[in-house]
């Protein structure tokens, strides 16, 4: 078990992140128990912060943006102001959906969403390549998504091994 999670409180996650727009009464009935109980838990998972929001996914090609790019980002200088001063241009950028810091050869790995090649181009050579913080960049297109993120795995199972 997750820390301080029952066996409910795991069910209720799991069906809100299947549909965050379920009403308590909705969320009882999948998962066994009343409608208040269900109210109750639910207002305490989000003030512990297991629950962070609820938001509608967007289908981004019906938004006009049809091209994802996966891309990797090394620094100028690795020092902390540096660091800050690339996270401050990447929370400013709406295209960029995720953004993750690694270890290993790239220092950033960012997920992308453009109009098309040239909102691509745009975006790397009159926003990221004149950035003060950023060295080089090597950018992915996307040609098919396999598996994107749709929640959690919260009852992960034991695997047997090779």
């Amino acid at each position: 078990m997750i820390e301080n999670l029952d066996v409910f409180d795991l069910k209720i996650l799991e069906a809100l992140q299947k549909d965050g727009r379920l009403t308590n009464n909705e969320l009882a009935e999948r998962i066994a128990l009343s409608a208040s109980q269900c109210s109750r838990r639910r207002s305490r998972l989000e003030a512990d912060g297991y629950i962070l929001g609820y938001q509608a996914r967007l289908n981004r090609q019906k938004v006009g943006l049809d091209l994802l790019v996966v891309i990797s980002v090394t620094l100028a200088t690795h020092n902390r102001d540096n660091a800050r001063r690339f996270a401050a241009l990447v929370n400013d950028l709406p295209e960029v959906l995720e953004a993750y810091a690694l270890t290993g050869e790239m220092d950033y790995h960012l997920t992308v969403a453009t109009r098309g090649l040239s909102g691509l181009s745009r975006f790397v050579n009159d926003v990221l390549l004149p950035h003060e913080s950023v060295q080089h960049v090597k950018t992915s297109i996307v040609l098919d998504t396999l598996k994107s993120f749709e929640g959690l795995p919260l009852r992960l199972q034991s695997r047997p091994g090779p």
